[in-house]
């Protein structure tokens, strides 16, 4: 594994308050989190984003928003279809992630990131598309980061990649990795940097300190080194995406 399985830090954080700016529409029967940039309906480069294990919630919804604001049309869709770990889990801890991971297998999760690739390809007419995953998506973004699919990655502390995967990446990918972090781990963060430099594309890998896994979308927005820390990933990516997309 380039990073461990999704464990008990991957259902944990804190739920972030605001209004969600876009809308939430059907996409080959699946819901799907949609928000344009501010006076541009057909947009040429888009952001697939794929979540951590809570879906389409107000973390998730509100920084589509933000990239959303930086001039990228992006979609979440819902890829467990339903069955996204409920979001009161995460301040109660109670969620039971190994009864929940079998039915949330590539198998299971692919079918609604093909069907949007395909929706904002063909339908949108996007001509670029880069993608976003946190955690749980993390392995999504490697797994599709292939020609005609995603062209430009960018993941927060990843969960569930494996060496193979991350090897067989087509384009530029960006991670932003957490000190404290038993899934992607300080060995696998080195492994990772070994076989990004094999994959021969262009990658990075920032590390935050003082900050654990989830910080780039769960943090607790009132501690300010949390706060810092979630922001600055933010801003990695979009300037990633700036850069390759």
């Amino acid at each position: 594994m380039a990073s461990n399985p999704p464990a008990a830090c991957c259902a944990t954080g804190f739920r972030h308050e605001g209004t969600p700016a876009g809308e939430i529409k059907k996409i080959d029967g699946v819901d799907t989190y949609i928000v344009y940039p501010k006076d541009n309906k057909t947009p040429e480069k888009a952001i697939l984003f794929v979540s951590d294990i809570f879906g389409i919630y107000p973390n998730a919804q509100l920084l589509a928003d933000e990239f959303a604001n930086n001039g990228y049309l992006t979609i979440i869709p819902d890829i467990f279809q339903g069955d996204a770990i409920n979001v009161n889990d995460m301040v109660t801890g109670k969620a039971n992630l190994p009864a929940w991971l079998p039915n949330h297998q590539p198998a299971h999760v692919e079918p609604p990131i093909v069907s949007t690739l395909k929706y904002i390809r063909e339908t949108l007419g996007v001509k670029k598309v880069g993608a976003v995953g946190y955690c749980f998506g993390g392995k999504y973004v490697c797994r599709f980061l292939k020609p005609g699919q995603i062209d430009v990655g960018y993941t927060a502390h990843p969960s569930f990649v494996t060496h193979e995967e991350l090897g067989a990446i087509k384009g530029p990918l960006s991670i932003s990795a957490a000190e404290v972090d038993s899934i992607f781990t300080t060995q696998l963060r080195h492994e990772s940097e070994d076989i990004l430099i094999k994959a021969d594309q262009p990658w990075q890998i920032n590390l935050f300190s003082g900050v654990s896994h989830g910080f780039a979308v769960r943090a607790d927005l009132s501690d300010p080194k949390q706060k810092w820390a979630k922001e600055q990933a933010f801003c990695q990516a979009v300037n990633w995406f700036n850069q390759h997309l």
